[in-house]
């Protein structure tokens, strides 16, 4: 791991008093500093996004299969890198050695997977009298992807690889504690020759890179992932500016355990949708509703399943949770279970260093309000009994989030029932699964705003231009 990560730009522009600032990135694991990278000044965002635009109209003017060509290319050395950006993963981010390879190989399929797109990015000739009517799919320009530290690789990409498929040049910004796979994909997509200026890699605060990005004229659309005050706060911004925005925002996602449904499959599933990351997931199934009349039996199923989840240092394969990103976020965590909480379940973690938390399951008397209610982001699950379909649907849905939900029963006729009345835009019936490259991904409510990934992800990066030709003299 290098002690210095270079980043766009190190000094300020002429006139301007606006030094960078060297930023320290900490493996949350030995709480070591790992790197150093400095921040991208406003000045520097402004010149990026000249270069920006001037790449993407050279990018947009090449035959689509060209770009398809290039694309592919960057997946490729993506693969050929992915077990040094695993790595990198493991120590900036913390996340198991396993959870970070799958991340590296989720970037190259989503760039193979956007390539295949660009050839079917297609208008339409619609009938009219009088002519011809075409409409075309216009790439928009630069394009800000603002990605979040707890998914840093994979949530780029979603940003990232179809804006460059539809035509457009991307300028990611990562979170300051994770920013260095990212600028490893930078330099991978300039080794795969893609236009210089058309991604870049722009570290530093939303503060000021970040607010850089959302306020400047030249950014045509920002992506964003983070958390929901702030995303509101960029949705304002933007609307200053009639500027389009996708957003993937907060999440406090139920797990509805019916008493019909296979228990022991529901109970060993359950820690993966909770614990996955240590929490730190927006899709995180940290609402658990059981049917009561099989409560106590889950509880008692769902305990050895959590306490067989190995806690530990993220660079060993047979580790399944690591750490916290940080101190600071284990303190929000800990504001939320009081230390002499009486927790249903509570894991172990190692002694010594790392932003260690314990898997948690509460009981819904005993969890208090803030708990049950507003998303944790740590490895804490909530356990509420409900009584019957009605009573279920009412809990699920009572929350200002919707973004993701799992039920667990055999009763084909309760699960269309049931996801057809939860108000979350990513669902699944017997099992956990939330994401797919192919299948679109967003929320509801103040979970988030428009869709990413999918078939119509490039769609989301262009402007629809119709265009009438008369035929009549």
């Amino acid at each position: 791991m290098p002690e210095k990560t270079a980043a766009p730009g190190t000094t300020a522009a002429p006139g301007t008093t606006e030094e960078p600032k060297d930023r320290e990135v900490v493996n949350p694991t030995t709480e070591r500093v790992i790197a150093t990278v400095p921040d991208t000044t406003r000045a520097e965002v402004d010149a990026a996004v000249r270069r920006a635009a001037a790449a993407q109209r050279r990018w947009a003017a090449l035959a689509p299969a060209e770009r398809a060509r290039q694309l592919r290319r960057f997946a490729v050395a993506v693969d050929q890198a992915r077990h040094d950006l695993a790595r990198t993963e493991v120590e900036e981010a913390g996340h198991p050695a396993a959870a970070a390879l799958w991340e590296a190989e989720n970037v190259r399929d989503l760039l193979d997977y956007a390539a295949g797109g660009v050839e079917r990015l297609t208008g339409r000739q619609i009938p009219v009298a009088g002519g011809v009517d075409l409409t075309f799919a216009e790439p928009l320009g630069v394009v800000a992807v603002i990605a979040p530290w707890n998914f840093p690789m994979p949530v780029a990409a979603w940003g990232t690889a179809p804006a460059l498929a539809a035509g457009n040049a991307v300028l990611l910004k990562p979170a300051e504690a994770t920013p260095l796979t990212a600028l490893a994909l930078e330099v991978l997509a300039q080794a795969a020759g893609l236009p210089d200026g058309l991604f870049q890699v722009l570290p530093g605060p939303g503060s000021v890179t970040g607010e850089a990005l959302v306020d400047h004229p030249g950014v045509a659309k920002v992506v964003f992932t983070g958390s929901t005050a702030v995303g509101r706060r960029i949705m304002a911004r933007c609307a200053a500016q009639v500027k389009p925005v996708t957003l993937e925002l907060g999440g406090k996602s139920p797990n509805i355990v019916f008493a019909d449904a296979d228990l022991e499959a529901a109970a060993a599933a359950a820690p993966a949708s909770f614990l996955d990351n240590a929490g730190q997931d927006c899709c995180a199934r940290s609402r658990i509703l059981v049917q009561r009349s099989v409560h106590d039996r889950f509880l008692a199923l769902l305990e050895p399943a959590v306490r067989a989840v190995t806690v530990g240092d993220p660079a060993d394969p047979a580790t399944a949770m690591g750490p916290l990103i940080s101190a600071a976020h284990r303190e929000r965590v800990r504001s939320y279970v009081p230390d002499d909480a009486p927790a249903a379940i509570r894991g172990a973690v190692p002694e010594g260093p790392g932003y260690w938390y314990p898997a948690t399951v509460l009981e819904a008397h005993a969890a208090g309000e803030r708990a049950a209610a507003e998303e944790i982001f740590g490895p804490v699950a909530v356990v509420t009994p409900f009584d019957d379909e009605e009573d279920a649907v009412r809990l699920a849905n009572a929350t200002e989030y919707g973004l993701a939900a799992s039920l667990w029963t055999r009763d084909i006729g309760r699960a269309l029932r049931v996801t057809r009345a939860v108000a979350a835009g990513n669902l699944s019936v017997n099992s956990h699964a939330a994401v797919r490259y192919a299948t679109p991904f967003g929320g509801f409510k103040r979970s988030g705003l428009g869709r990413e990934l999918g078939p119509d992800a490039l769609t989301a990066f262009t402007e629809t231009k119709n265009v009438f030709l008369a035929t009549d003299g």
